[in-house]
């Protein structure tokens, strides 16, 4: 199935595809595997039950915009770190004598465009599986700090732990273990769903009329190459309601957005090299810097509303930052859409990040957690009791 090309970005689309080819071929080369997109799917299970638990990811290679809405495939390719300082958990049931789709998110009753989204997963598996039944759904994000904050990521943790556990309940445990199948199908609730699917340090392939069955994500260290790695979350609240919708919205009219996509390539070859390598300071080196273009481009999408998306917090976190690398201490920032910052350092060196963001007085916490790893079935009464 095809996907759109939006008004104004045809001339760039044979570069974005070459771009694609390129990445494709360096995962060859660094023998980067992931499962072909299956070609036949069993009957599905009409009052099939399953739980599913997923992580949060944080951007390296970050994006905005979405090429085709329907489909939610994105304008470039990305890469993104699955974040163990939290994981969100559903349980899905389909039950054909329920009058409609039901869903509970945070304790909530789902409502209009939220309930849409969960529906827009729950109706892809259905007509997959070529089931009709409406379905139950109950999901919880469990963090372990006071505050989520904006920007933590638990969108794509709630996408993939969607489709992990539609998936399983209807389609059954091998078809959710294909990474490649699932991260299509959570994409359609939130793009950066794809990833956490994906699990690590995750790259989702994608471009303006991309195929959806080749918009997919594969985990760059699939060996644990990275386990050096730690990540230190400081979740901070966005005071304006930051929306990320609206972001999207906005980024594709920055006049740096086509330079953002077109340079895209290069870095991704490199961060494939550094993941197989296991440097993961490059890794943190990319997502610095990318954090910065993001918001360039956030910021310069439209001429009346500034999407500015830090707080004043931020300006202190960004320059301690600095003043940690100055001593000898390697870590690097990472912001996405929201001004929540995940700091990327050695694990070493994780505790003193973290007592330093607590030593700058602006009641901020920091929470040190490992990388976190794919979206994966886990056992229905242990997901219950946990959803309480």
């Amino acid at each position: 199935m095809s996907t759109a090309i939006p008004d104004g970005f045809a001339d760039v689309v044979p570069a974005m595809e070459a771009a694609n080819a390129r990445i494709l071929a360096a995962l060859a080369a660094h023998g980067v595997a992931y499962a072909p997109y299956p070609a036949r799917l069993p009957a599905g299970n009409p009052r099939g039950r399953a739980a599913a638990r997923a992580f949060p990811m944080q951007g390296v290679l970050k994006y905005h915009g979405l090429a085709d809405w329907a489909f939610r495939t994105a304008f470039l390719p990305s890469i993104s770190i699955n974040n163990g300082a939290a994981h969100t958990t559903t349980y899905v049931e389909f039950d054909p004598a329920l009058r409609a789709d039901h869903a509970s998110i945070n304790g909530a009753t789902a409502m209009g465009r939220e309930l849409e989204r969960v529906a827009g997963i729950l109706d892809a598996v259905r007509g997959l599986a070529g089931v009709r039944s409406p379905a139950r759904v109950v999901s919880r994000n469990v963090v372990s700090t006071r505050t989520v904050g904006k920007g933590l990521g638990t969108s794509a943790s709630g996408a993939a732990a969607l489709a992990a556990a539609a998936v399983g309940a209807l389609l059954g445990p091998e078809l959710a273990a294909n990474t490649r199948f699932l991260s299509c199908l959570a994409r359609l609730l939130a793009g950066s769903g794809c990833r956490s699917a994906a699990g690590g340090l995750a790259l989702w392939l994608s471009y303006p009329g991309i195929s959806h069955e080749d918009s997919f994500a594969v985990r760059l260290d699939g060996e644990h190459q990275l386990a050096d790695a730690a990540l230190v979350t400081v979740p901070i609240d966005s005071r304006v309601g930051l929306k990320t919708e609206a972001a999207h919205h906005d980024a594709p009219r920055s006049s740096f957005f086509k330079s953002w996509m077109l340079a895209r390539a290069d870095e991704i070859v490199e961060l494939i090299s550094a993941a197989r390598a296991g440097d993961w300071r490059t890794v943190g080196q990319l997502a610095e810097l990318d954090s910065m273009r993001l918001h360039g481009v956030t910021m310069s999408g439209s001429r009346e509303n500034k999407l500015i998306g830090w707080e004043p917090e931020n300006m202190h976190l960004f320059r301690m930052c600095n003043a940690l690398r100055d001593e000898g201490v390697p870590v690097y920032a990472s912001t996405d859409t929201g001004p929540t910052v995940v700091f990327i350092t050695h694990r070493d060196h994780a505790p003193a990040v973290a007592a330093r963001v607590e030593s700058l007085g602006l009641g901020l916490e920091a929470v040190v957690g490992p990388i976190g790893g794919p979206a994966a079935l886990v056992d229905v009464d242990e997901a219950l009791a946990e959803l309480g």
